[in-house]
């Protein structure tokens, strides 16, 4: 009796410890993204994971490799992990490269978060929940919305073939379409997208409509492609994310539309989620969706502004 005694008095310290609230300060969470910093996209990430952590008032790193490297994301993380952050958060686009450094962390009883990509493997690897949008249905809605203005053939942009968030978008546009679909993978550079897009607008001039999987990286180069090659006009170029010119083109008619996933939301909320669980053990009971939300020529000059400012 007396060891049984002894045992609860000890599970209810440790428990008295444990609830005690940690200091905003004292909180320090680690953002590991697969984002370039050359891509505007994740520019906008971390300018929500810079506001979340002024506004919950705790020390956020944002690390990321130069170029799209899963084992160079792996050992980001697991340096995180070496660190035992207060709370860690992932993008996960190859789950399979990704998942053992993930579950390092959680078994390490890092709280961890997955934002943007991962949000059908997340909770299989122990992340507490996930903010970002699914990108098979998101992928799906554009083609059938592309397909409702009378595309029959199609291009779909890929920056990052091998990711399999923007995998899922070209296979559910594939599959909402219902036509001709054609993947064109191409690199992160706008000059190297033009040039294969025009490549590609050339050797099939039956192309009817293009989808993009990153305005600034992939949708502005492909709408230049499609204007330098005579076919403004002819061409419904729609994409994935936004950015400031990409917008006024669909302010100007002159690019179809849109898909927001609000990515400033996907740097912002895990942070603010991480810090109040540290502080108070409180976190949300599921996965939150941020997007999609179609920006057409109705909604696109609302948020240029803002887009330009590096928030939407």
């Amino acid at each position: 009796m007396k060891r049984l005694l002894a045992g609860l008095a000890a599970a209810v310290a440790f428990a008295a410890v444990a609830a005690t609230p940690v200091a905003a300060q004292d909180i320090h969470i680690i953002v590991v993204s697969h984002g370039q910093a050359n891509d505007p996209f994740w520019s906008v990430v971390k300018n929500g994971v810079v506001a979340g952590a002024k506004d919950a008032g705790v020390q956020v790193d944002y690390r990321a490799p130069e170029t799209f490297d899963m084992v160079a994301m792996s050992q980001l993380i697991d340096a995180a992990v070496a660190q035992k952050p207060n709370g860690l958060i992932v993008s996960i686009p190859d789950a399979s490269a990704l998942g053992p450094s993930i579950k390092n962390a959680v078994a390490a009883g890092i709280p961890v978060i997955s934002m943007n990509s991962g949000s059908d493997v997340s909770k299989s690897l122990g992340a507490l929940l996930h903010v970002g949008q699914d990108e098979y249905p998101a992928g799906k809605a554009a083609g059938e919305k592309l397909k409702e203005m009378g595309g029959k053939v199609a291009l779909c942009v890929n920056q990052e073939v091998g990711n399999a968030a923007l995998d899922a978008r070209c296979k559910g546009f594939s599959d909402g379409f219902g036509g001709k679909v054609t993947v064109v993978p191409v690199s992160n550079e706008p000059a190297d997208v033009n040039a294969k897009v025009k490549a590609a607008l050339a050797a099939d001039t039956s192309v009817d409509t293009i989808l993009a999987l990153g305005a600034g990286t992939a949708g502005e180069p492909s709408l230049a492609a499609v204007k330098e090659s005579g076919l403004t006009g002819k061409i419904n170029v729609a994409t994935f994310d936004m950015s400031a010119t990409f917008l006024k083109a669909i302010a100007a008619g002159e690019a179809a539309f849109a898909i927001d996933q609000q990515q400033f939301l996907q740097g912002y909320l895990p942070v603010i989620f991480l810090a109040n669980y540290a502080k108070y053990g409180l976190i949300p009971g599921g996965n939150v969706p941020s997007g999609p939300n179609l920006i057409t020529k109705d909604k696109a000059a609302q948020v240029v502004e803002l887009s330009a400012k590096g928030i939407r």
